[in-house]
């Protein structure tokens, strides 16, 4: 069962999972905000995607950062940052179970479940 990881009111997440219901794809929404987030499956994400490609450096929760936190930053420290504001993940994280993939393009998806 592919697993949508996000935020529901986030407009990339909205237009990823319209894209999944048109094309008929089953899956699984997990809202972190909601649903939470687990740290072992985190520490999981960061080795296989890279902790600089999970941090969404876009969003109004990284802006709110103090300038010393953003430009302090290494694995441990991003680690502890998205586990304590899981909003911070660049959404959607799609899971495919053998493969994980960040952000929403119509291209990757009709690869993807093509």
């Amino acid at each position: 069962m592919t697993t949508v990881y996000g935020i529901k009111n986030c407009d990339t997440v909205k237009k990823a999972l319209a894209w999944l219901d048109g094309h008929h794809v089953n899956y699984r929404f997990h809202d972190f905000r909601k649903d939470g987030l687990d740290e072992g499956m985190l520490h999981g994400w960061v080795k296989e995607l890279g902790w600089e490609a999970l941090l969404n450096r876009r969003g109004t929760t990284w802006r709110r950062l103090p300038d010393a936190d953003r430009e302090t930053l290494d694995e441990a420290k991003a680690i502890a940052l998205m586990l304590a504001q899981p909003s911070i993940i660049k959404r959607p994280l799609l899971d495919l179970g053998s493969s994980r993939h960040l952000g929403f393009s119509t291209t990757d998806y009709e690869r993807l479940f093509g």
